[in-house]
C-alpha cells in the first residue's frame, strides 16, 4: 500500500523547493521515494522528475491553441489531465511501492472550489494510495494580520474541499526574524486560538479595515474559523535537519504510515524513533530557535560544523602519515620479500604521455 504527499499552496510557499527537500530527506533516512510534476507550468523541476504532467500537456500549448491566459490554461490542463488519469495511473504502475510526492500547481482555485484536483485526488485513493495533503503557507504571512486571517480561510477552505488528511505548514520559518517583531508569540499563530486578540492589530494596520463597517465582517470571519476547530500549523525551515524531521513525524502520525508493522517485526529505525516519539520538536523549541535566540544557536552550529571539519581534517592526516608510514618499508614490504615476485598476469600497460 503506497504512502504519497500531496503538496498543495499559493505561488511562492515554497513547493518545489520543498519536494526537493524532502526527497533527499527520504532517501538519507532510507525511504524510497519519488516526485511526481503536476504542475503543467514548471518547466525546470530542482528535483529529479519521475513523472512529469508536461509530458501530456503542457501550459504552452494551451495558451497558444486555446487563446487561454495563464490561469485559465491551468485549469483547462488540470481538467486534460482528470479526462486522462489512465496516463497518470500507467506512470505511477510504474513507481512500485514508492513513496510519492505530488508538486501540485500554485493557482488557489484548484484546491479551493475547482473540482479537477479533488477528482484525481480521490481516483488516487481508489488504486490504493494512502494520501495526506500538505498545505505551504509563507510564514510571511504572519507579519500582517490581514494575510494570516487570509491564509486561515483559504487553509480551512481547502480542507472541506478536498476532504483527506491534511496539514498546513508555515514555510520559511527561519527567515521570520528578518520582519517586523510579531505581536504575539509562535503558538499565538500555530494553535490558532483566541483570535479576537489579533482584531486591534487588524484595525491598526489599516485606517480602511478601523471603519465600524468592517468590524462585524472581521468578528464573523474569526468566529467561523473558531467554530470549525480545524485549521492549526505545523512549522518548517526546510534546510534544517531538525525541523525537517519533526514535521515528518507529524505526516508519519497523520497519515498512518508511522502505524504500519509492530515492533520488532522488521521496523525502520525511523518507524521505531518516530512511534517512541524520539526528535520531537515544540512550538516554543522554534520560538526560541528562529527568534529568540536564532544568531546565538547559529553560532553554535557554525562552531560545531568546524568541529566536525576539524576531526574529519585531523583523521585524513593521521591516515595519510599511517599510508606513508607503511610505504617506507613496513610489514607489508617483508611480506613481499617472503612470499617473492607475484608472477606474470599476461597483461601489458601501455600509458601514454
Amino acid at each position: 500500500m503506497p504512502f504519497a504527499q500531496l503538496v498543495i499552496g499559493p505561488p511562492g510557499a515554497g513547493k518545489s523547493t520543498y519536494c526537493n527537500g524532502m526527497h533527499q530527506f527520504l532517501g538519507a533516512i532510507g525511504r524510497k521515494c519519488s516526485v511526481v510534476n503536476l504542475d503543467p507550468a514548471n518547466d525546470k523541476t530542482s528535483y529529479p522528475c519521475a513523472l512529469d504532467v508536461r509530458d501530456l500537456v503542457t501550459l504552452e500549448e494551451i495558451m497558444d491553441e486555446d487563446k487561454l491566459g495563464p490561469n485559465g490554461a491551468t485549469l483547462y490542463a488540470l481538467e486534460e489531465l482528470e479526462e486522462n488519469y489512465s496516463w497518470l495511473e500507467e506512470g505511477l504502475k510504474e513507481l512500485g511501492e514508492d513513496y510519492v510526492l505530488f508538486d501540485c500547481p500554485g493557482q488557489v482555485e484548484l484546491f479551493t472550489h475547482h473540482a479537477s484536483l479533488r477528482n484525481i485526488f480521490f481516483q488516487l485513493q481508489k488504486i490504493g494510495y494512502r494520501l495526506i495533503v500538505i498545505h505551504l503557507v509563507d510564514s510571511y504571512t504572519l507579519t500582517l494580520p490581514s494575510m494570516y486571517i487570509s491564509a486561515l480561510l483559504l487553509s480551512l477552505r481547502a480542507m472541506l474541499q478536498l476532504d483527506l488528511p491534511h496539514l498546513n505548514v508555515l514555510t520559511k520559518i527561519d527567515n521570520l526574524s528578518n520582519y517586523a517583531d510579531l505581536p504575539f508569540n509562535l503558538d499565538f499563530y500555530t494553535e490558532v486560538q483566541d483570535l479576537s486578540y489579533l482584531l486591534p492589530h487588524l484595525e491598526a494596520e489599516s485606517s480602511r479595515l478601523a471603519n465600524t463597517k468592517f468590524g462585524a465582517l472581521n468578528q464573523t470571519i474569526i468566529d467561523l474559523v473558531e467554530e470549525f476547530g480545524l485549521v492549526a500549523f505545523e512549522t518548517l525551515a526546510v534546510e534544517d535537519k531538525k525541523s525537517m524531521m519533526n514535521l515528518l513525524r507529524a505526516i508519519d502520525r497523520a497519515s498512518g504510515y508511522a502505524f504500519g508493522p509492530a515492533e520488532g517485526a522488521n521496523d525502520t529505525v525511523w518507524q521505531v524513533a518516530v512511534r517512541e516519539g524520539m526528535g520531537t520538536t515544540d512550538v516554543r523549541d522554534v520560538q526560541e530557535r528562529w527568534l529568540d535566540s536564532k544568531d546565538e544557536y547559529d553560532d553554535l552550529e557554525r562552531e560545531e560544523l568546524e568541529e566536525v571539519a576539524k576531526m574529519h581534517e585531523e583523521a585524513s592526516k593521521a591516515a595519510m602519515a599511517e599510508n606513508a608510514a607503511m610505504g617506507e618499508g613496513g610489514a607489508d614490504d617483508e611480506e613481499m620479500e617472503k612470499w617473492g615476485p607475484l608472477p606474470d598476469s599476461g597483461v601489458t600497460v601501455r600509458r601514454k604521455a
